[in-house]
């Protein structure tokens, strides 16, 4: 029984991203994201009691995959076509334009192509993982209710435009990510993480929501500075 406990377990993150696109086409933001951050949790607990569990298999490896191109590829995109509808449109131009909210979803499938046959990304990542990635799209509609300076712009169909493009950059991007994949949990091998955790809980105590793009900065900076001096 044991060896099927990880796959149950993607099986709920999977759920969780459909559950999230019906709610995303709905209209409510609000709760694609919250379903965003469901499966993300999900996609945690798999690996973690797929390795607890010392089990492992390709059909885990390859169905992985596959739930979180729904969760943190499908979903995260529809958020954001979502938010393009809800932005003043460009003319005969936004149907267009509209549709540039689907390149997430083609970029995460390529990175999550790329990871399954990476043999360099075992203790680390290439490029911003798909749910990084969509935990930072999930916290957009909470910060655009919220109202204030960043409504304006996250309502901008030109700033979703420049968001979806940078975003897809960010998934295939040859730069090494911090993983949260603990080997050990000594301090002077994980200062970094540590240092992501505990700043990442504050900004969130403090800001909520709008604590996300920040603490996204703040994960690829920290990566940078690390395996620059790792080099």
């Amino acid at each position: 029984m044991k060896k099927h406990i990880p796959n149950a377990i993607t099986c709920l993150n999977l759920l969780s991203g459909c559950v999230g696109v019906t709610m995303a086409f709905s209209n409510n933001l609000a709760y694609a994201g919250y379903a965003i951050v469901i499966a993300a949790l999900f996609d945690f607990a798999d690996g973690l009691s797929a390795r607890a569990l010392h089990v492992y298999s390709s059909m885990g490896k390859e169905l992985d995959s596959l739930a979180d191109m729904i969760s943190f590829g499908f979903l995260p995109a529809s958020i954001v076509y979502q938010l393009f509808l809800a932005a003043p449109q460009v003319g005969p131009y936004s149907q267009y334009v509209n549709y540039s909210a689907f390149l997430i979803a083609i970029f995460s499938a390529m990175r999550l192509a790329k990871f399954n046959i990476d043999v360099r990304q075992t203790d680390h990542f290439i490029g911003v993982p798909t749910p990084a990635n969509s935990l930072l799209i999930a916290s957009l509609p909470f910060i655009a209710q919220g109202g204030g300076f960043w409504t304006a712009y996250i309502l901008n169909p030109f700033f979703l435009l420049v968001f979806s493009i940078g975003s897809s950059f960010l998934l295939i991007m040859e730069v090494p990510m911090i993983s949260l994949k603990f080997k050990s949990f000594k301090p002077s091998e994980n200062i970094f993480r540590y240092l992501l955790l505990a700043v990442g809980l504050i900004l969130i105590v403090i800001l909520k929501f709008a604590a996300v793009p920040l603490i996204m900065f703040l994960y690829i900076v920290l990566s940078i500075i690390q395996f620059t001096v790792k080099a």
